[in-house]
């Protein structure tokens, strides 16, 4: 029943995490904003969305971690999860050295002090938030894929 869980709560762990950067994906990307669009659109993005994201990710490396140790005996299950927690570890690198850097500087921003090269910033972090993403649903499907795999009511 634990285990049971645990395995649940992983799914909608990663499935909120990668689902939200999916979104952000597919439905903003900035090339199509205007500069101040752009500046008005990230700044919000960076404070509503930076704490939450932060505690998802954290969150589902810690439960992928506790599923994976549970299923020690079950080869194949533990290490996709143990691929999955590495998967959203290399999020949280992504994101602390790759978009947080570029979110920095884009919070000081006002539309009168853009920087020229402010393109340059936008397709950076972009490049990165995609990179990001990819990680995640990756992830997404391997916790999915153990659960699915591992699923005592299927018959054989």
């Amino acid at each position: 029943m634990a285990l049971s869980l645990l395995r649940f709560l992983d799914i909608i762990l990663a499935a909120l995490l990668a689902g939200t950067s999916f979104g952000i994906w597919v439905g903003f990307n900035p090339a199509i904003f205007s500069a101040s669009t752009y500046v008005e659109q990230q700044q919000n993005l960076v404070s509503s969305l930076n704490s939450l994201m932060i505690v998802l990710v954290i969150a589902a490396t810690v439960i992928t971690l506790l599923s994976a140790f549970l299923q020690l005996k079950n080869k194949p299950a533990f290490v996709a999860l143990l691929l999955a927690a590495a998967l959203f570890i290399a999020c949280m690198v992504i994101t602390r050295f790759g978009n947080v850097p570029v979110q920095t500087e884009i919070l000081k921003w006002t539309v009168d002090t853009l920087p020229e090269n402010w393109t340059d910033f936008r397709d950076k972090w972009w490049s990165f938030h995609i990179a990001r993403t990819v990680v995640e649903l990756v992830a997404l499907v391997l916790i999915t894929w153990t659960v699915v795999k591992n699923n005592p009511a299927q018959t054989k």
